[in-house]
């Protein structure tokens, strides 16, 4: 849906399709500057697919960003009538049309759009009938997209030439949105996904002509069923439709079936091979395939168009490139991620510059640009009551970013209020924001309070399950406050009060899983490790950063008690024995009566686990990988924390990498392919470490899928086999 007047450049005839693809792009436009009512009233002035899908969008975008159950149903129907519409206009009679694609192809993008929504709105149900219905409609959606593939690009996306913008669009000015060369279609989807992740450049011919659809691979709903699905059935076969040396320049139109045929098919290549492994065997078996380079390629392409798809395309290559900055650990070749992400936010923010979802992106940049505190700027000038126009849930992500971002920079209060004003804007979870808001108020030594939240957390913890199961956030903090409070009554303390009990910050605790501690500054580092220095038993592993801290301990006994010290509620002495300490044996606490600060393998696994994260953040590798070893080391004893060892492997296999990298930087000679073979057989072991029955297992699934693709890059990079 591109933005400029309906008719086609030239003085041709507008296309049937222009006036209504033309409305629809100004609700759009609405959307995506945060005016959601605007955006709303415009899309329900007219009925036609193009304003219903509107009208489903706006409350899809509601229902899944702010898990408000209300909107599902106002999104089914909207979205239904869209593919009702869709499907009767794709049946009637085609105008004649002056345009490089088939008369009518606009209707099937539209259609599979919906049918792709729709599906994804079943889900958010959270029933058995909701997936069932969700992954009938996936499929249904995955061939229409296959089909519209082959059609709108019977030699390959690279073949696809930039035909000549229309008169009132603009081209893009980003040069990091061009799609690269190298990649020719093959014969078949399924054979799509055998071309190398990590070649730069293919060498397969394109499909020969052919007057007949190719066969779509059969998928495990078209075996069941008959037929790849009862709605897909009933369409007319799509021809292959070879249009290379086109004259007619595109218009709005020709922009949508480009865009939204590019934009289609990369989102569900991109997705599928961002499932963890066990569920990609899964969808393996229904017949869904993948490519995640033909992916990025699809949508960059897409994302490089004036439609309302190439919004959405640039969105999901923004998302994509968050995740992997944030989660993979490590990456190939950073500054081409950060440049080529910040190059699409250019694209779009431009256009939109009030838009949160922009903003939160640009927010996203500088953390992962080690730029935090230019983060929080960006984040905050972002909630500013005085904005035009607000979108709720949208809001919503950018104070989860915020908080998140807080926690970061230890500035702990701020972090608390932020937690708890988003169980003001959405309904999912509760129980993790009070989790996290009480980890907060332990870092300030505020007990009280910490306890006055955790004490809160059964009472929202909702019934509803996930597919038959609980939050996966909800079943890590049941565990914690079951552990607490055992602890407590193991001490004979009050259980009544069992943070007491608490020596290790429950919201850095779980800040692992979203890789917290990697992107902050050294000097944050050094606090987090005086955070757990001085707990008992004393540390059997030495650092540079642990003896500095401990010279200044004791040569300054009015430094700030740690957190951790203040829960202790206990007459332990923080005054190291005489810094005269050997340097493979770190100052140890006075010897007192009291309890060990942490008296469980779980407690010493986490510790160790949150020291080597941090050291390797402070470049001290050696120290760092002891630490990793330790914390894995405990697996077999520990029994709630049996998340600790998989991921301790994790880190370790980052720590490979970093390592090397470092020392390539500092001009040492270096073997990358020994460090990634090394890296390789820690993840071996970090997989065999996370089943399901594990805590947040599959977060370290999709971790490490993404960090072994980043290494394939590398190797790609080196010239050698992936």
């Amino acid at each position: 849906m591109t933005n400029g007047t309906p008719g086609v450049p030239g003085g041709e005839p507008p296309h049937p399709s222009a006036e209504m693809l033309a409305s629809a792009t100004k609700g759009f436009d609405y959307l995506f500057a945060n005016d959601i009512v605007g955006s709303r009233e415009h899309f329900n002035s007219k009925d036609d697919p193009f304003h219903l899908m509107g009208a489903g969008v706006i409350a899809f975008l509601e229902a899944a960003l702010g898990m408000e159950t209300n909107q599902v149903t106002e999104a089914s129907r909207c979205l239904a009538l869209s593919e009702t519409g869709t499907r009767k206009q794709m049946k009637a009679p085609k105008a004649k049309t002056h345009s490089r694609f088939p008369a009518g192809l606009e209707w099937d993008i539209i259609n599979a759009d919906a049918v792709v929504l729709l599906g994804l709105t079943h889900a958010l149900s959270e029933t058995y009938m909701g997936y069932l219905q969700c992954m009938y409609s996936l499929n249904n959606a995955h061939s229409k997209f296959t089909k519209l593939y082959k059609t709108v690009f019977p030699a390959g996306i690279d073949a696809e030439e930039k035909p000549p913008a229309p008169a009132e669009v603009a081209p893009s000015s980003s040069s990091t949105l061009q799609v690269p060369n190298g990649l020719q279609h093959k014969s078949s989807f399924s054979s799509l996904s055998s071309v190398s992740s990590t070649g730069s450049n293919a060498t397969l011919p394109p499909a020969p002509p052919s007057p007949t659809q190719p066969a779509v691979t059969k998928s495990f709903f078209s075996r069941w069923l008959g037929s790849s699905a009862a709605a897909a059935a009933s369409e007319p076969t799509l021809p292959l439709h070879h249009h290379q040396h086109h004259h007619i320049p595109d218009g709005p139109v020709e922009e949508l079936i480009v865009s939204g045929t590019a934009f289609g098919y990369g989102l569900f290549n991109l997705v599928f091979s961002l499932l963890p492994k066990k569920v990609q065997s899964l969808v393996g078996f229904l017949g869904f395939q993948h490519d995640r380079k033909l992916a990025l390629k699809a949508l960059a392409l897409s994302a490089s168009k004036k439609d309302v798809h190439g919004v959405f395309a640039g969105l999901v290559l923004m998302t994509y490139h968050g995740v992997v900055l944030l989660l993979s650990g490590w990456q190939a070749d950073e500054a081409r991620i950060i440049n080529q992400y910040k190059g699409i936010i250019d694209n779009v923010e431009e256009r939109y510059p009030e838009g949160a979802l922009w903003i939160l992106n640009r927010a996203k940049i500088l953390r992962m640009s080690c730029d935090a505190e230019g983060a929080i700027r960006v984040l905050q000038n972002g909630l500013k009551p005085e904005r035009p126009h607000s979108f709720a849930q949208a809001d919503m992500m950018l104070l989860f970013e915020l908080a998140w971002t807080l926690l970061g920079q230890r500035r702990y209060q701020e972090s608390a209020d932020s937690f708890m004003k988003i169980t003001e804007l959405n309904t999912w979870s509760h129980a993790t924001y009070y989790f996290l808001s009480a980890g907060c108020h332990f870092a300030l030594g505020n007990l009280e309070k910490t306890q006055e939240l955790l004490d809160a957390i059964p009472g929202l913890i909702h019934n509803k399950k996930v597919g038959g199961k609980d939050l996966p956030t909800e079943v890590f903090i049941k565990k914690k406050l079951a552990f607490y409070k055992e602890k407590q009554k193991r001490r004979c303390g009050d259980e009544a009060k069992f943070a007491e009990a608490i020596r290790i910050n429950p919201a850095e605790e779980l800040g692992i899983f979203w890789n917290t501690h990697a992107r902050v500054s050294k000097e944050i580092c050094k606090s987090h490790v005086a955070d757990v220095l001085h707990l008992t038993p004393a540390l059997t592993i030495t650092s540079p950063t642990i003896t500095a801290l401990s010279s200044n301990s004791n040569s300054n006994p009015t430094l700030p008690t740690p957190a951790s010290a203040t829960a202790a509620m206990s007459s332990l002495s923080l005054s190291s024995k005489s810094s005269t300490a050997s340097k493979t044996s770190p100052p140890s606490l006075s010897k007192s009566k009291s309890p060990l600060d942490l008296d469980t393998p779980d407690e010493l696994a986490v510790r160790s686990l949150l020291l080597g994260i941090c050291h390797r953040t402070l470049e001290e590798f050696d120290a760092a990988r002891k630490f990793l070893l330790d914390a894995h080391g405990y697996q077999g004893q520990v029994k709630v924390n049996t998340w600790v060892g998989g991921v301790a492997m994790f880190e370790l296999a980052v720590l490979e990498l970093k390592e090397v990298e470092f020392l390539e930087k500092g001009g040492g000679k270096v073997d990358w392919m020994k460090a990634m073979k090394v890296a390789d057989e820690r993840l071996d072991v970090a997989l065999s470490l996370s089943p399901n029955s594990v805590d947040l297992s599959s977060r370290l699934d999709s971790r490490i899928s993404m960090l072994r693709d980043e290494m394939g890059i590398k190797r790609e990079m080196l010239g050698g086999k992936a």
